[in-house]
């Protein structure tokens, strides 16, 4: 099997023609006619995910984040991109990203995140005018209202987060649930007209937890939390066509952002 054949079964799911303007989804490094000896799944490339590849026999690397997100002027090893992206050539390895085409593909980041919390009869929260079932993050209901900083705990818990940032618990109950993998302060309107009773996202600002109106609870349960599903999903779209490939979840891809409570 070859990084092409590979790319196109994410692809089929997750179309490269969905990501933003922004973005460098796709094939980073490497080559797509390279045969895989074997795949290895992880949120960001480091360093320590090529050893980690480097030890399983893994020699296409599916990240969900791409390591090259800016444009590189030169290659003189000045920051971990520039030594990953020269160790990844020297070794022959090959970097595929999925990242907002796997975050807006129909079924994608947030419905994966959405059913990890238990949300039910799920919507796209902002669609696509140009892909029918794509967009960014989906409201959903809970199978019952549930108190809100009971809520709260079993995110932190199913998502092993260090810490929740919220503004006001101003519902006693929550059970209409928005959310958006990522960075989603954008769409916090959104959820507001769908009307959620709380909205889960990341990286949001400190303007973003003054209570809206009506009054909607928002939650910040970091980055790194909200997408560490992608190498779940990534495994299930892979998998489902080849199953018996070496396909592996990174035991080192890990969150920068550490915690002190």
């Amino acid at each position: 099997m070859t990084v092409k054949e590979v790319a196109a079964l994410i692809e089929h799911f997750a179309p490269l023609t969905l990501q933003e303007e922004y973005d460098n989804s796709g094939l980073n490094i490497g080559s797509y006619e390279s045969e895989v000896t074997g795949i290895l799944l992880c949120v960001d490339v480091t360093e320590a995910v090529l050893e980690e590849a480097k030890s399983l026999g893994a020699n296409l690397i599916v990240s969900h984040h791409p390591l090259l997100f800016h444009p590189l002027r030169q290659l003189v090893d000045a920051d971990y991109v520039q030594r990953i992206a020269v160790r990844a050539v020297r070794e022959g390895l090959s970097l595929y990203a999925a990242h907002t085409s796997l975050d807006s593909a129909p079924g994608g980041m947030s419905f994966r995140l959405g059913e990890l919390l238990g949300l039910t009869d799920m919507e796209v929260l902002e669609p696509r005018t140009d892909f029918p079932g794509a967009g960014f993050g989906v409201v959903g209901h809970l199978p019952e209202p549930v108190p809100t900083r009971d809520f709260l705990k079993q995110v932190q818990q199913r998502l092993s987060v260090g810490a929740i940032r919220h503004s006001e618990l101003c519902r006693e109950q929550v059970h209409r649930i928005a959310l958006c993998t990522g960075a989603g302060g954008s769409l916090i309107r959104q959820a507001l007209r769908s009307g959620a009773d709380l909205y889960l996202s990341a990286d949001l600002r400190y303007n973003d937890f003054f209570v809206p109106t009506p009054p909607m609870v928002i939650a910040d349960v970091g980055h790194f939390e909200s997408e560490y599903c992608a190498i779940d999903l990534l495994y299930a779209i892979i998998t489902k066509k080849i199953a018996t490939f070496a396909v592996h979840k990174s035991e080192y891809s890990i969150n920068p952002v550490n915690y002190l409570v």
